[in-house]
């Protein structure tokens, strides 16, 4: 079992081309003993994105604290709050913007590839 606070863990600067302001936290990773899933907390001060991506796998989004947007390229956008959840299907070009006033702050989940 583990047990830590967040905050224990570095916050590392997001460097992939077409990030502006974000950061990110991987708060349980297999280093940590989890086998299947890694958990992130990332963060996106206001006016900052993470860039347009995509990758094989799956994600899961959970929305705690701020306001932005999702986007998907091809036009596709819905704005996020506290309380919200989101799936991206593995394959699937995505950003997500904060437009609100204070920092956007959300968990992200992802499988590990097989080892």
């Amino acid at each position: 079992m583990l047990v830590r606070a967040r905050e224990s863990v570095p916050r590392d600067t997001i460097t992939e081309p077409g990030a502006r302001k974000a950061h990110i936290r991987w708060l349980i990773t297999r280093e940590d003993g989890a086998p299947t899933f890694a958990m992130r907390e990332v963060e996106v001060a206001p006016g900052g994105h993470t860039p347009y991506h995509s990758h094989p796998w799956e994600h899961e989004i959970y929305v705690l604290e701020g306001v932005g947007i999702i986007a998907c390229k091809g036009g596709w956008e819905t704005t996020l709050g506290p309380g919200s959840v989101v799936f991206i299907p593995g394959g699937d070009e995505h950003n997500i913007k904060n437009y609100g006033r204070e920092t956007l702050r959300f968990l992200c989940l992802i499988p590990h590839p097989p080892a």
